[in-house]
């Protein structure tokens, strides 16, 4: 089971980070998809352990991968970057399975 697509209200741009380059950060081609974005300001703990704030939270369908350090462009224009992405998988009980991004 997935979110109702009457709940994916928002469309985001996201840029999938390669790694770096010599010339700085590089990112693959943008790819937009159907989303629920939270604006709320939480503490998140990063994949290194640290403590941070996300401005944003965006729920999708399980379906894409998301590296952590990718950009995303939100429906206002802003670009910020993913703290971590989380498969959320009810295991066969009946909550909607998706993946939760944590965003700076």
């Amino acid at each position: 089971m997935l979110i109702p697509r009457f709940l994916m209200r928002h469309r985001v741009g996201i840029e999938p980070y390669l790694g770096s380059t010599s010339k700085g950060r590089a990112y693959g081609p943008s790819t937009t998809i159907r989303c629920f974005i939270d604006e709320q300001t939480r503490m998140v703990r990063s994949p290194a352990g640290e403590q941070v704030t996300s401005s944003s939270t965006v729920y999708a369908d399980p379906d894409i991968t998301v590296p952590e350090g990718s950009r995303v462009t939100l429906p206002d224009g802003q670009i910020t970057t993913v703290i971590f992405a989380k498969t959320r998988d009810g295991g066969g009980l009946p909550t909607p399975d998706h993946i939760e991004i944590a965003l700076e």
